[in-house]
């Protein structure tokens, strides 16, 4: 095993320290989908799109004709729609427990969650055919290799153990202080000023 896959952050959270400058993540927590020596890509799980729903994913993707949108409203309403990040805001990506696979479609990022950013997520989500848990954001967080590495040596970012009740939670407001106390610290306490010892 390489020295980089005992260190990788994959399958983990970042948390934005306070002090954060990029306001694209000031307050964001991030779940880490890939994590190499060429790069870095996660999805924002704080960030949900206030004038996009699943049903407006649904109709401009032409996944369902409007008869069927009419039949799945109801359940399709409790499916919020988050902004993942800033590269490829138009590309939805879906974080979900691994009870649910396509074939040669479905990224597994370890034994509890998988990727998958197919149509077909999205009509299995629909209609009530998914996974038991499902996140769906459009657009991602991506750093070049040692960018990530780099802006966490500069105390930009925490990060931490990424349970399944912080990342499926559909408390969005309440998931950043949940990640910084699932690494024991207290929010109130965390200052907003970096330093290096």
């Amino acid at each position: 095993m390489s020295d980089f896959e005992t260190t990788s952050l994959k399958g983990q959270l970042l948390i934005a320290m306070p002090g954060m400058e990029d306001s694209r993540f000031q307050k964001t927590i991030i779940y880490i989908c890939e994590h190499t020596p060429q790069g870095t890509m996660g999805i924002v799980l704080n960030r949900p799109l206030k004038n996009m729903s699943f049903i407006d994913v649904l109709q401009q993707v032409q996944v369902l004709d409007d008869e069927e949108n009419v039949l799945l409203a109801s359940a399709a309403n409790a499916i919020t729609v988050f902004r993942g990040g800033p590269v490829e805001t138009g590309r939805g990506f879906v974080l979900h427990s691994s009870d649910y696979q396509i074939e040669k479609s479905t990224h597994k990022i370890n034994d509890d969650v998988c990727m998958t950013e197919t149509l077909e997520i999205l009509k299995s989500l629909a209609k009530g055919t998914g996974p038991k848990f499902a996140f769906l954001a459009l657009g991602y967080a991506g750093w070049a290799g040692g960018q990530l590495e780099n802006e966490i040596q500069q105390n930009g970012w925490l990060h931490g153990p990424a349970p399944l009740e912080i990342v499926f939670n559909d408390d969005f407001d309440s998931k950043y202080e949940a990640a910084l106390q699932n690494i024991g610290i207290d929010p109130a306490l965390l200052s907003s000023t970096c330093g290096r010892a």
